[in-house]
């Protein structure tokens, strides 16, 4: 947990956290890990959306809060603000565009790469960013507000207080709204240490209560592998719904965020079939 500047764990030999999945080739591969012992199945558990439900808790931005709160699909919230239509004539199209707008303003992307992901022009894009900024104007104040404070103090910090310090930040103050939409290096990672670091911070708590649950209890299961948002068991069948039923309650209640916290399961023999 000291190599990945953001405070997120990091794997090798074999690093078991980049293993492939959206290829088939990265499914066989995954279909390769299996449960160890008979009678044993994989369970699952991440959290859903869990850096778009940080910057919500992060931003108190009441559009994109009241998104989560509703339990809404926020990709096709979010593009049903920025295109001004109703949430439901969103098309598959637009809600692309506002998936990729999404990450992009997480990680501080530029209208000249978010054009190269959408396959727009660079000046589409930006009006994309605009019309973001314009809606969820809360987002635009927390990643400025973020910036003048690393500025000012030399560092960020997650929501449990893990600190990295950065240089090399501008004077917002100073800058038009056109500088202000390119992010330098230092300034992308100060936004989202924020974001990135404080998701790392809330699934490691979820570990501790989890292992200190399991440890308490008869369960015949055992923690194998987190994947930044995701928790990896092997169990015993007859206990697969007991170890479901109170890894979902610890990583729901691991913090308490200004939105819900979403866990989603899902059980197999391998891997793969998680």
């Amino acid at each position: 947990q000291d190599v990945a500047a953001t405070g997120r764990l990091s794997s090798s030999e074999p690093n078991l956290q980049n293993i492939p999945i959206r290829t088939e080739e990265g499914r066989r591969i995954r279909s390769a890990f299996r449960a160890g012992e008979t009678g044993h199945v994989l369970l699952a558990c991440d959290y859903s959306q869990i850096e778009l439900r940080m910057m919500a808790h992060f931003c108190s931005d009441p559009t994109l809060t009241q998104a989560f709160m509703n339990n809404e699909d926020v990709h096709a919230a979010v593009a049903a603000q920025v295109y001004r239509v109703p949430l439901d004539e969103v098309s598959k199209e637009q809600r692309r565009s506002a998936k990729a707008i999404n990450f992009g303003i997480l990680y501080g992307q530029s209208p000249f790469g978010l054009a190269k992901v959408l396959g727009v022009d660079k000046s589409v894009a930006g009006e994309f960013i605009d019309a973001y900024f314009e809606r969820f104007s809360g987002v635009r104040q927390f990643m400025l507000s973020t910036l003048q404070q690393a500025r000012t103090d030399g560092f960020v910090a997650t929501m449990s207080g893990r600190r990295r310090y950065l240089n090399g930040i501008r004077d917002f103050a100073k800058l038009n709204p056109n500088q202000q939409k390119t992010l330098l290096e230092p300034e992308r990672m100060a936004v989202n240490t924020v974001i990135q670091g404080s998701a790392a911070d809330l699934i490691k708590i979820a570990m501790l209560g989890v292992c200190k649950r399991l440890r308490d209890s008869d369960l015949k299961a055992k923690l194998l592998l987190q994947i930044h948002d995701e928790l990896l068991f092997e169990v015993a069948q007859p206990d697969l719904e007991r170890l479901r039923e109170m890894v979902v309650a610890e990583m729901s209640q691991a913090a308490r965020l200004s939105v819900p916290l979403v866990v989603d399961s899902k059980v197999g023999v391998t891997w793969a079939d998680c």
